[in-house]
């Protein structure tokens, strides 16, 4: 067994395990930190997934070839962004159970996915296989690093997308005018209501920017690991994404952190099954891994994170 080989290929693994935790927990992030809890992170991700199959399908039938999987990533964002308004109208305007309107969109995003995967494919469980997906790009010398080459440098383009975004997200929030007034909607909407910030304007942007990006989340599984979308695609990702997003403390960094945790403890049922006493052991434990390790974690973070102080509260400037 090449042992470097071997590591390379399970720190690969973890990263693209980890990408699509990490663009989902970037969007809850922005959410929370508005003031709006987001549970429907899991049926955002199920609506990027199944529109980036769709929209690659489509895009790959019009021949757009390599074109094709950015088409899929774009028909992801787009409607991820539709359905999160339907969150952000009914916790936000009307002031609805954040909680309660978030489980609703997880049923609504999956039991809708399916009914229009069978209206599109004839009556198919799951849509075409995809011939047009993402690639991993090398990058020239960094790739032939020992282990960190193979793992790092050697992914797929929404990998390479994810790491930026973090940057950005974390310069965003805590550099710019934009973050400040969106942090402070979540931990004093009526402080800032009162120095003439729009609450609701920025739930809203915050409710948007956590469907863009958990939709992208989805595409990611989609046109890198299945390239196909079914109603088991995405099973469980957005709630670990939001144990991440709880674990991480709401922070880019942090949040980039334990989405890489539970992405290692993905990668790492692949890896134990190499092993001669894996094989006396059920495949279900190795697939429940990574979620045993997700409530293990949120236990020990209990009491630990502190979140907005207004987060699930709804705003009524009548009431300030």
């Amino acid at each position: 067994m090449n042992w470097i080989e071997v590591l390379g290929n399970m720190l690969n693994n973890t990263l693209v395990f980890s990408t699509a935790l990490i663009f989902a927990a970037l969007g809850g992030m922005f959410s929370e930190r508005s003031g709006v809890v987001n549970i429907g992170l899991e049926g955002l991700m199920v609506t990027g997934a199944f529109a980036a199959a769709v929209g690659t399908d489509y895009a790959s039938q019009a021949g757009m070839g390599a074109m094709s999987p950015w088409m899929g990533m774009l028909a992801a964002l787009v409607f991820g962004v539709l359905v999160s308004l339907l969150h952000a109208v009914a916790t936000i305007t009307f002031k609805s159970d954040q909680t309660v309107v978030g489980v609703v969109i997880n049923i609504l995003a999956l039991g809708g996915a399916v009914y229009f995967t069978r209206s599109l494919y004839e009556g198919s469980a799951q849509t075409s296989q995809l011939t047009d997906v993402f690639s991993r790009v090398s990058i020239p010398f960094l790739s032939d690093i020992p282990i960190i080459g193979r793992g790092i440098f050697q992914s797929y383009p929404t990998t390479y997308i994810v790491i930026i975004l973090v940057f950005i997200s974390a310069f965003v929030l805590f550099k710019t005018p934009f973050g400040l007034r969106l942090r402070a909607v979540g931990e004093h909407p009526s402080s800032a209501d009162t120095v003439g910030i729009s609450v609701t304007k920025y739930r809203y942007i915050g409710v948007m920017l956590s469907g863009a990006l958990a939709g992208l989340g989805g595409a990611t599984i989609t046109l890198t690991t299945t390239s196909s979308f079914a109603h088991n695609t995405i099973s469980g990702q957005g709630f670990i994404a939001l144990a991440a997003l709880i674990f991480g403390k709401w922070n880019p960094y942090g949040l980039a952190g334990a989405a890489v945790f539970f992405g290692f403890a993905q990668a790492l049922k692949n890896f134990a099954q190499l092993f001669d006493w894996s094989k006396n052991l059920p495949t279900e434990v190795f697939y429940m891994l990574p979620y045993v390790l997700t409530l293990i974690v949120l236990a020990a973070a209990v009491g630990k994170s502190s979140a907005p102080s207004a987060l699930g509260q709804p705003y009524d400037p009548a009431r300030r």
